[in-house]
């Protein structure tokens, strides 16, 4: 009898002990041997996720006026060759479009008819005319000699957009010009901005100033944003105003222009194309 209660009671203080140590090691700062687990199961370590690329955002407003740009400029050949771009000598008679936003003056075709007034030369062109596809680096379009070069960071649509406008600077403003059809002697607001669209793939067939307050998608895009109302329509792309109107650019030459961005487009329905 003596003998089983002596080992029940060193079998007890075993028990104990084990128990114990656990405790023993965690408040007396030692370390606390593992226990194999009998589990077959391993745990995969978390790798942290990349970070996201920032969405590039075109402005829409902008305080300065300027539109000067001294960086490198290149075109795009028929054969799709990025080659630096070289003014050619205007064909006479020639007329320089002057701008005092900052920007050089433009070599226009033969075709145009200058008229100057108080000292600044408004260049009347009398039908769409074929420019050179330029380019610049980075993400914003830039003024160049009264064109704009579009981005080479752009999508390919963009840059048809900005190509298919500088076709029609220069022509002179009439009321639902580009609205019978695309081919037109001159253009109005939401005439301009439905054939640069158009010349992007991204509009069929021309609307006005109402029609375009419901086109596309909800706010501004990435890279395009169409201002409409009941009166009046312009668009931003890539950091460059397309409008007919004047308004906030010194210039204050009327017609299809690329302008400076606009400090605020309060009273106005922005869209966006999907995607852009």
């Amino acid at each position: 009898m003596r003998v089983r209660t002596l080992s029940s009671f060193l079998g007890s203080l075993t028990v104990l002990v084990l128990a114990a140590t656990p405790a023993l090691g965690a408040t007396t700062g030692g370390a606390v041997a593992e226990v194999p687990s009998t589990s077959t199961g391993t745990t995969t370590p978390t790798t942290p996720l990349a970070p996201k690329p920032a969405i590039h955002l075109s402005p829409i407003t902008a305080k300065s006026r300027s539109l000067a740009y001294k960086g490198p400029v290149y075109e795009k050949t028929a054969t799709g060759e990025v080659v630096p771009y070289v003014p050619t000598a205007p064909i006479a008679p020639a007329a320089a479009l002057t701008s005092t936003t900052g920007g050089s003056s433009t070599a226009t075709a033969a075709t145009a008819t200058p008229v100057t007034t108080e000292g600044v030369t408004e260049v009347t062109e009398t039908a769409a005319t074929p420019q050179p596809d330029l380019l610049v680096p980075g993400s914003l379009a830039r003024y160049v000699n009264g064109y704009a070069a579009a981005p080479m960071n752009a999508p390919a649509s963009v840059q048809q957009v900005i190509w298919a406008a500088n076709e029609i600077i220069g022509l002179p403003y009439i009321y639902g010009g580009g609205h019978a059809s695309f081919i037109s002697p001159g253009y109005d607001c939401s005439g301009t901005v439905s054939y640069a669209l158009h010349g992007g793939s991204l509009l069929s067939a021309p609307m006005d100033s109402s029609e375009l307050e419901a086109w596309g998608s909800h706010g501004a895009g990435r890279w395009i944003a169409v201002f409409g109302n009941a009166g009046h329509a312009y668009m931003d792309v890539a950091g460059l105003r397309l409008d007919t109107s004047a308004a906030d650019d010194p210039s204050d030459q009327q017609g299809p222009r690329w302008r400076p961005l606009r400090p605020e487009n309060a009273g106005y329905v922005v869209r966006h194309p999907l995607g852009l």
